[in-house]
């Protein structure tokens, strides 16, 4: 693998670099300075104006010095700050596209300039750089194939991925698949410490498919073709266009007549985004001590509690939201854990109970006012009494199998289970197929906070009537 590049960390400062509180200083000094200095402009331009006069009579001619208006100079200087930080650190080599885009909405009408902001905005990516280009990889090839997303498939030294993805309206200029292609070769380029693809690039790839794969020098198509052009009307003074060196990416493109795109990956770069993403999503603990695997992975794949994903709030609120007429149903948690399903639950209006086997989260449960059975979950007798089930059952293997078919026994002819599973549940086990579920993935990296970087889909299964 690649050697890491090095970014800036935490609060330290590498050469060249200024700590934000440096920056948002120099930024609240020209703020408090902005009124004089506009109020100096307008006094240059109005001694500019009287220069120009002979006791004060209008000579005829319109002198228009300019005038700015103070929210406008506000709004330059803030928008300056924000972009300086971004410039400076260079977030954009290490930034995903989908942060790139969040980068840019805020740009738009930027937060008050301060450092708890910056923290805020920009803290992820500064304090694991690498974690971010491993995302930025993820989340690009698991919008363009399943294979991509599987914890399982995505080993180092697993074979068989695909050579080849395809792009839907990949010609034309702005295109959807354009923009896809486009963040494919930055994610990967940001992994393999190679400079972002540039406008030239995409040019050549359009142009010549091939023209990426091995790198070289190039000209610009365009003017390669103005040159051309010029040589055949006899035009001996047109000076021919520089050429520019460009890296190898190892990759190719290959267009068809209908708009699409096939892109190829050569061995090193296929090794690559295979090493990446077996980087990114780590090892997967299980959930019970005898399934536990003698050699284990260290890192931030790994949570700290090593049975537990809690599930991060914003996925519970997705999750939440999209279940609708919660109010007065009876609804199961099994493994609640801390309680998270069981607060938005209860908020929303359910009649919920839960159960944990572990004293501690079930004591947490219970001091929030939460009905909790202490009981390992697979040991508990199904009462068919339940409206609904939510669960976050165990992410290891296919261990989940057991515990979604043991909680639709809970369910009342008719009611509705709702499973947060890892990704290989839906395009590599096919446990569940048989009960066929309604399928929605979840974005990439939407446990990351609970220690595993693994894909996870949602599953809907009713029971029926």
């Amino acid at each position: 693998m690649n050697a890491r590049p090095e970014i800036l960390t935490g609060t330290e400062v590498s050469t060249g670099r200024r700590k934000p509180s440096d920056i948002v200083a120099e930024y609240d000094m020209k703020r408090a300075a902005l009124a004089e200095a506009n109020a100096t402009f307008e006094e240059a331009g109005n001694a500019l104006k009287a220069a120009a006069t002979i006791g004060g009579t209008w000579g005829h001619v319109t002198i228009d010095t300019g005038k700015m208006w103070g929210d406008t100079l506000e709004r330059s200087l803030l928008g300056s700050a924000w972009r300086h930080i971004y410039e400076l650190y260079g977030l954009a080599d290490i930034a995903s596209a989908q942060d790139k885009k969040r980068f840019e909405q805020m740009f738009a009408a930027p937060p008050p300039f301060t450092v708890e902001n910056i923290r805020d905005q920009f803290g992820d990516l500064v304090m694991d750089p690498w974690g971010s280009i491993l995302r930025g990889l993820a989340e690009v090839f698991c919008d363009l194939d399943p294979a991509f997303k599987s914890h399982e498939k995505m080993k180092i030294g697993v074979k068989g991925l695909p050579k080849r993805v395809i792009l839907s309206n990949v010609s034309g200029y702005g295109s959807w698949g354009l923009d896809r292609l486009q963040n494919i070769i930055n994610a990967l380029a940001a992994y393999q410490a190679k400079p972002l693809v540039t406008g030239l690039e995409m040019a050549l790839i359009m142009e010549n498919g091939d023209a990426l794969r091995d790198g070289g020098e190039a000209v610009h198509p365009y003017e390669a073709r103005q040159f051309a052009k010029a040589q055949a009307r006899g035009n001996s003074t047109s000076s021919e266009p520089e050429k520019t060196v460009i890296p190898a990416r190892g990759i190719w493109l290959k267009k068809f007549a209908n708009g699409n795109g096939h892109l190829f990956f050569g061995p090193e770069a296929l090794r690559d985004i295979n090493r990446g993403l077996a980087d990114y999503y780590g090892e997967v603990l299980p959930d019970c001590p005898d399934e536990r695997p003698t050699k284990q992975r260290t890192g931030t794949a790994v949570s700290k509690d090593l049975q537990y994903y809690p599930t991060p709030i914003v996925v519970v609120q997705r999750i939440i939201g999209s279940i609708y007429g919660l109010a007065g149903q009876r609804v199961l948690e099994p493994s609640c854990g801390c309680g998270r399903f069981l607060d938005a639950l209860g908020a929303a209006g359910a009649d919920v109970v839960g159960c944990e086997v572990d004293p501690v989260r079930a004591a947490m449960c219970e001091a929030k006012g939460h009905r909790v059975m202490r009981i390992n979950f697979l040991e508990t007798v199904p009462t068919a009494d339940f409206d609904r089930v939510v669960m976050n059952p165990p992410f290891y293997g296919k261990h989940y199998a057991k515990h979604v078919r043991h909680a639709l026994r809970f369910l009342k002819p008719g009611g509705t289970l709702t499973a947060i599973l890892p990704v290989s549940a839906r395009y590599d086990h096919g446990e569940l197929d048989e009960l066929r579920p309604q399928w929605s993935d979840l974005p990439v990296g939407s446990f990351s906070e609970s220690g595993t970087n693994i894909n996870t889909t949602v599953a809907t299964i009713r029971r029926p009537a």
